[in-house]
């Protein structure tokens, strides 16, 4: 059974017991501060599913900023309303009972539609409600966790293991993008490298194509957020940016890229400098847990290790070809190497 399934089946029982005409479940949506309806149980039909509740709105959200239970036996919607009602429903409410979950967790509320049919005593039962629905949550979280822990590690695995079944760097770099994002549940990833001599940076690999590619082929440094990585060295994490506003553009004005509002951006310290920049973006806000950073931060020490086996490779590229000038130089007649370096990881 689903810890959903549980929730309805309490709030029946705490229905029948109190002989109350609805109860309902608020718990904290994903982001920001409003409370939602995550279960309910009622006798009619007109719960509005989709409500949602801020701390300080109505008796409810009393409860909720409060974190104090409330009593209202003489119910009179000219002076507070519930707000979890549609259509004229709550008119014909007369009772209301709510206890807070405790630790902005959320609430459970009750009514009824004969006035003064809860007591003292009963919101003390429903307090032992409350404390069951608390523990049940608190184990249906330390699953979650545990699930999302697994599928961490279950990633890194296959990141690890990735370099043993595709040896061409572009696939490689393609399926590991695809990973890290589906993994960390961002809709984008981007892996950006220094080109040194040009002072400028590029796009090496992404998990959706750009609008106009070629506004990403050659960037500035300190263009967009990435670039500004790239100058600083410093990683940029948005946690759930619940203003509601987008970050800065991630490559500057002349990419055109989705309107982002939650990044992650990871620099590559390869000698003593930032050569590459890995990034996850979202187009919603959206909370970057402990996990996310953890996982995002190994995935990038794992991609380091690659770039710096390519950053060297290109210097021994560089090192051959002068060596060959200089001796082609040196005897009149020999041809510079033509030595370049291999698309294998």
């Amino acid at each position: 059974m689903s810890t959903n399934s549980c929730y309805q089946h309490i709030l029946g029982i705490i229905s029948s017991v109190f002989d109350a005409y609805s109860s309902v479940l608020f718990l904290p949506e994903g982001s920001g501060e409003a409370y939602s309806v995550a279960a309910r149980f009622s006798l009619g039909d007109k719960i509005n599913p989709a409500c949602t509740i801020m701390p300080g709105q109505g008796l409810v959200g009393w409860i909720l900023r409060n974190q104090q239970p409330m009593l209202v036996n003489n119910f009179d919607q000219r002076q507070c309303f519930l707000g979890y009602y549609m259509q004229n429903e709550e008119s014909k409410i007369k009772a209301f009972m709510g206890y807070p979950l405790g630790k902005g967790m959320g609430a459970i509320c009750l009514d009824s539609k004969r006035q003064y049919s809860f007591s003292d005593k009963d919101q003390k039962i429903l307090q032992l409600f409350g404390e069951l629905i608390v523990d049940m949550k608190d184990s249906s979280c330390a699953i979650e966790e545990k699930a999302s822990v697994s599928s961490y590690y279950n990633a890194l695995q296959l990141l690890y293991e990735l370099r043993k079944r595709v040896t061409r760097w572009k696939p490689f770099l393609a399926q590991f993008l695809a990973i890290v994002a589906e993994t960390a549940r961002f809709s984008h990833a981007y892996f950006c490298v220094l080109d040194e001599k040009a002072g400028t940076y590029f796009v090496e690999g992404q998990t959706r194509p750009f609008e106009n590619a070629h506004a990403a082929s050659e960037l500035p440094l300190g263009a967009g957020l990435i670039g500004w990585v790239f100058k600083n060295g410093t990683p940029v994490i948005t946690d759930s940016n619940a203003s509601g506003s987008q970050v800065a553009p991630l490559f500057g004005k002349d990419a055109v890229t989705p309107q982002f509002h939650s990044v992650i951006c990871l620099p590559m310290h390869v000698h003593k400098r930032t050569r590459g920049v890995l990034c996850l973006a979202h187009e919603t806000p959206r909370k970057v847990s402990d996990e996310v950073r953890i996982f995002s931060q190994m995935a990038a020490g794992h991609l380091a290790l690659f770039l710096e086996n390519l950053y060297l490779r290109s210097q021994l590229h560089d090192l051959e070809n002068e060596l060959g000038q200089q001796r082609a130089a040196g005897s009149g007649a020999r041809e510079p190497s033509d030595t370049t370096t291999s698309g294998d990881i």
